[in-house]
């Protein structure tokens, strides 16, 4: 996973260079608060319905939607994460994170993360 700060670069310019690397771009939308983030990435992924809303759900599913990714037969995926200044001070800051770079490392190439720092 990849951070990089809203003050050195914007999202646009983000998803220009992901473009630029022959990759697909899905922006996680910023939210505050450890379920906001949760339920933000399961709109955002289309998870199932019946997604959990906690963290082991979110590991689930991410594996489910590299998954998925890896054999769509389009371009490899980069997601763009907005993180919020007050979220990054969050317990679970630090577990998503963590969820998702094993989601990195699952999908292979497949899939990255990049978090913008708002």
């Amino acid at each position: 996973m990849k951070i990089y700060s809203a003050d050195t670069w914007t999202v646009d310019e983000l998803r220009d260079q992901v473009a630029d690397a022959g990759r697909r771009t899905l922006v996680i939308p910023a939210a505050d608060s450890k379920k906001a983030v949760l339920a933000t990435f399961g709109e955002a992924l289309d998870f199932p319905e019946h997604f959990g809303v906690n963290l082991d759900a979110l590991n689930d599913s991410l594996h489910d939607f590299a998954d998925a990714i890896s054999d769509d037969g389009q371009e490899p995926l980069t997601l763009i994460w907005q993180v919020p200044a007050a979220f990054r001070s969050d317990r679970s800051f630090g577990i998503i994170c963590e969820i998702l770079q094993d989601a990195e490392s699952y999908a292979n190439k497949d899939l990255s993360v990049i978090a913008v720092f708002l």
